[in-house]
């Protein structure tokens, strides 16, 4: 059964989520553009800040604080679905891109001493990068993922 996901209004949150299987899907140039140009499109359907934003072969984390907490949901379905129908079309796969579902924990005081705000001119650089229209795509396991409590 699943956890009913908390939420609420003006809290920041630790979100991660990983890549079907474990592929390292990030170690491909074309998928980290492509899924700049999905988070610069989003931005503009739901306002957000975020901070300490990493994409590591099969996870992406970041601290995110929506403008409307209880829109996270929308928020990650969004760029989840966008993110995997246009990669699905680059790289000529079909099938999920993402596992399970995402995980998210309210962080009160906002993202640790030390995580830097995203710099937004270089994801508009990213973004603006042509996705190659052929992509060699190559399968692989990778590795497993830490635990939640770890550094992902």
């Amino acid at each position: 059964m699943k956890k009913k996901r908390q939420l609420d209004q003006n809290v920041w949150y630790k979100v991660g989520t990983e890549v079907n299987i474990g592929e390292p899907l990030f170690k491909l140039p074309a998928a980290v553009v492509l899924f700049h140009r999905v988070l610069r499109e989003i931005r503009k359907r739901y306002p957000f800040e975020i901070r300490g934003f990493r994409l590591e072969g099969a996870w992406l984390t970041f601290y995110i604080k929506p403008d409307d907490g209880l829109k996270l949901p929308l928020i990650m379905q969004w760029m989840k679905q966008t993110f995997s129908a246009r990669l699905n079309v680059v790289t000529g796969r079909q099938g999920h891109v993402w596992g399970e579902r995402y995980e998210s924990e309210i962080v009160w005081r906002g993202p640790p001493e030390g995580i830097e705000e995203v710099d937004w001119a270089a994801v508009e650089t990213l973004a603006e990068t042509p996705v190659p229209e052929v992509i060699t795509y190559t399968f692989s396991w990778g590795s497993p993922p830490d635990e939640w409590d770890g550094n992902r």
